[in-house]
């Protein structure tokens, strides 16, 4: 019975976000409560979510101060002169452009938010595919992939909630996950630099006075170089489809990119309030800094990013109005993730202690052949590329993953590994119509999202494989 209610309540779950009926968080709360009483046990539901928040409360901290850390270093300018630089360097020609569309993807990636990513990305380059005339489903499809290996991040999504669900430590899965990842990045840059090539080989290659020449012909359209998004605040970012028509400033103010309806992104307009020049290389200092402490493991990361957030807010902005402001900021995004770690100590708390996981678990097992217990770590990699593509983070990380580190344990497999295995759909995940952010990147583009889809479904497939495979080749898995 508990393993026929253990399923009903994953199945109800998964059905209801995945129709839209209710949101993540209200799903992670509600549900697992109705079942817990269906299962007799409604009175210990307090103790099932006690014990489960107590466990949680390290992974929100950690996600919490992270969105803000990497929140404010886009504030303060931080990563301005890496879009600049890209953008210097891709000149015109298409190699150099796809791949610094995803090197650009990768480094804004860093703040854990994928619209963030999205919007600054397709901002910067967004005009430099318009006037070349190169394909804009190159760009959105490199810009998700890439942005999908650095979505394992510990703070930005699905490393937190295999840590969640799971009880780890997430330090403990991404770490030692790295070589890996690293291999699954570059192999990123090298399928942009392909994909560069057929577009070389394609439009040719034109200098850029020659693109500004050609464009200035006609004045409805100018050139834009160096627009972007702001630090996941930019109008119009849950809506509208970019245009090709873009503003040139004046004066050499800041270019902007205005879409269909007269919206402007323009959150990397050096002349905005947030900026700090002065105290740039203290802010990258203090960024490679708190990297290295993170992957050397000299604090946990909660308290790494605690102190960094403390520090960053402190230094670049001493006035308490201007850190109130950007705390409101950036509350909707801390609200969202933070609020979603919660509720799902009711949804694991009462999978866990009404024993339900352990039946099912059990019942998995008995349908693995012997022959292939002992690889559940490659099962579970290969599962997440579709799992992940066709269900939430949410879906498969507290639903699914659990019974799969249960029936891992039962054949001598870690649940580390399981949990690091778990990680590997996620370049495909990014382009799933279930993640609200891939619409703001083919909206921006002006793209059809079936078009993106069939270009991207294959590399981003692809590059899920090759982590796999170098999670392997280097015994991480």
């Amino acid at each position: 019975m508990l393993t026929i209610l253990g399923f009903g309540m994953i199945a109800t779950f998964l059905v209801l976000i995945m129709m839209k009926k209710v949101s993540p968080i209200a799903a992670l709360v509600l549900i697992p409560a109705l079942f817990c009483v269906f299962v007799g046990k409604g009175a210990k539901l307090g103790d099932y979510v006690v014990a489960g928040i107590g466990d949680l409360a390290p992974t929100a901290a950690m996600l919490m101060f992270a969105i803000v850390y990497f929140g404010l270093m886009i504030d303060v300018g931080l990563f301005d002169p890496v879009v600049r630089g890209i953008l210097r360097f891709a000149k015109a020609d298409p190699v150099r452009i796809v791949v610094g569309t995803a090197v650009l993807a990768a480094i804004v990636s860093l703040d854990g938010d994928g619209s963030t990513t999205f919007m600054i990305t397709v901002s910067a380059m967004y005009p430099l595919y318009k006037r070349l005339k190169m394909s804009l489903i190159v760009m959105t499809g490199v810009a998700a992939t890439a942005n999908g290996v650095m979505n394992t991040l510990p703070w930005g999504g699905p490393t937190a909630r295999a840590a969640t669900a799971l009880k780890l430590d997430a330090s403990d899965i991404f770490v030692p996950m790295i070589p890996a990842l690293a291999v699954g990045l570059l192999f990123v840059f090298a399928l942009a630099y392909v994909l560069g090539r057929r577009e070389r080989k394609r439009l040719g290659y034109l200098s850029l006075d020659e693109v500004t020449e050609t464009v200035t012909e006609n004045s409805d359209e100018k050139v834009l170089v160096g627009a972007g998004a702001s630090g996941g605040k930019a109008a119009g970012s849950g809506s509208g489809s970019g245009s090709g028509s873009g503003k040139k400033s004046a004066g050499g103010a800041a270019p902007s990119y205005e879409n269909e309806d007269g919206e402007t992104f323009a959150a990397l307009d050096p002349n905005r309030a947030t900026l700090r020049p002065k105290l740039y290389w203290f802010n990258a200092l203090m960024t490679v800094t708190l990297l290295t402490a993170m992957i050397m493991e000299w604090l946990p990361i909660p308290v790494l990013f605690i102190l960094g957030a403390a520090l960053a807010l402190t230094v670049n902005f001493p006035h308490m109005p201007d850190q109130r402001a950007r705390i409101a900021a950036h509350a909707e995004n801390v609200l969202n993730v933070s609020g979603m770690v919660f509720a799902a100590a009711v949804f694991t708390g009462v999978l866990q202690g009404t024993g339900m996981v352990d039946h099912m678990a059990k019942w998995v097992v008995g349908g693995i052949p012997d022959w292939m217990g002992p690889h559940m770590a490659l099962v579970t990699g290969v599962l997440s590329i579709p799992f992940t593509y066709f269900m939430s983070n949410d879906g498969f990380y507290f639903g699914i993953l659990p019974v799969l580190a249960e029936a891992g344990n039962a054949h001598g497999v870690s649940t580390l590994e399981v949990a690091r295995a778990s990680l590997i759909g996620q370049p495909l995940h990014m382009s799933s119509p279930l993640v609200p952010a891939v619409f703001v990147l083919v909206g921006m583009a002006k793209v059809e999202f079936g078009d993106h889809t069939k270009f991207t479904v294959k590399w981003a497939a692809l590059t899920a494989l090759v982590i796999l495979g170098a999670g392997f080749l280097f015994g991480i898995l």
